[in-house]
């Protein structure tokens, strides 16, 4: 029987996939630290507005 080794656009592939998602796991990591930052300076959230409170306005 004939040795079923990936072929060479098989790992290329592969490999590309593995960059990106490394690249959105960075860029992950990156977004939650600032957001993490912020918040314990005391910033509220990225979009600048307040953090919500749980407390409902009567409609």
């Amino acid at each position: 029987m004939a040795d079923k080794s990936p072929s060479k656009g098989a790992v290329k592939t592969a490999q590309s996939r593995e960059d990106r998602l490394k690249a959105a796991l960075k860029a992950n990591l990156a977004r939650r630290k600032a957001q993490s930052r912020a918040r314990a300076d005391g910033q509220g959230n990225e979009a600048g507005t307040p953090a919500p409170t749980g407390q409902k306005k009567d409609a």
